[in-house]
């Protein structure tokens, strides 16, 4: 779908673009996560491997899809770079008992999502959804080459995008500081790096269809939850165990930046609407003040 034919009144656009600025007002220099320029509902993402594990110097790349349900139902996850841990090109959602899709909660967002997928690779395989069972030394060797792994549409290795989210990541966390050395205060928005406990993962085959239910309250979740944004937590701060010469991307930056444009323009355009009503009631009040005296 391309991006210039949406309905950008759509809460479900909305929500897309909302998650898309935000991941890109602040970046983490552990992921990065952007949709695509022509298509909204596909985006590709990059993350580092959880420290302290067989996957710490590894960078995987992957693909998001999400549905046109978004956020009432869960986005599906395909890892591109071979891992050890999860199969490549097998799509992954998440979900809290692991086998229905209406237990996803509309206020997790994408970044809690890839959150999810990092804090799960060094999960025991066995017996977990998605669990490719490889030792700890192929775990490594595919880690290593996991760095020059480069995606035909991002055109970037996944080393080049995680350097350059982690100087995204630096500057923005400086800028932070002056700001709160500036007015003496924390701003208090920050980057949401909780993983809820219960998110689990399973593959989109394996998940039971959605259960219908009462029409009316069906109608009320979905507006409620489309119009929905990410759950905003404290902040963990970046693993300091993680390579140091290692950090994000904006192979798929230019999106994000569009996708805030048009948040932007989104703005414009109510304000115009607010504008246009108001000379409408000065109109009509003026006509019915001029009609008054002409029949006195």
């Amino acid at each position: 779908m391309a991006a210039t034919g949406l309905n950008k009144k759509s809460p479900t656009i909305k929500r897309i673009m909302r998650e898309a600025a935000e991941l890109t007002s602040n970046p983490s220099p552990d992921y990065h996560a952007a949709p695509l320029d022509s298509d909204l509902f596909e985006w590709h993402f990059t993350l580092r491997g959880p420290a302290d594990s067989p996957f710490s110097a590894g960078i995987y790349h992957g693909r998001i899809t999400l549905p046109p349900q978004y956020p009432l139902r869960p986005p599906s996850f395909r890892f591109l770079t071979p891992s050890g841990r999860f199969e490549c090109n097998r799509e992954i959602c998440l979900s809290i008992s692991g086998f229905h899709e209406e237990t996803w909660q509309p206020a997790w967002g994408i970044r809690t999502a890839i959150l999810a997928l990092r804090s799960h690779m060094d999960a025991p395989a066995k017996g977990q959804v998605g669990g490719v069972e490889s030792d700890d030394a192929t775990r490594r060797r595919l880690a290593e080459t996991s760095r020059s792994f480069t995606c035909q549409v991002c055109g970037r290795s996944n080393k080049a995008i995680l350097d350059e989210q982690e100087l995204l990541a630096k500057q923005n966390e400086e800028a932070r500081d002056a700001k709160r050395d500036d007015d003496d205060k924390d701003d208090g928005d920050r980057r949401n790096d909780n993983v809820p406990e219960e998110l689990r993962l399973v593959y989109k085959e394996d998940l039971k269809p959605r259960e219908k239910s009462d029409g009316a309250e069906a109608e009320g979740k979905e507006a409620q939850a489309a119009l929905a944004t990410p759950a905003q937590q404290p902040v963990r701060t970046a693993d300091a165990s993680a390579p140091g010469g290692v950090t994000a991307r904006a192979a798929v930056q230019n999106p994000s930046q569009a996708a805030v444009q048009r948040a932007h323009s989104d703005a414009e355009d109510i304000k115009l609407d607010a504008a246009i009503w108001v000379v409408s009631a000065l109109l009509v009040l003026l006509l019915a003040r001029m009609a008054t005296r002409l029949f006195l």
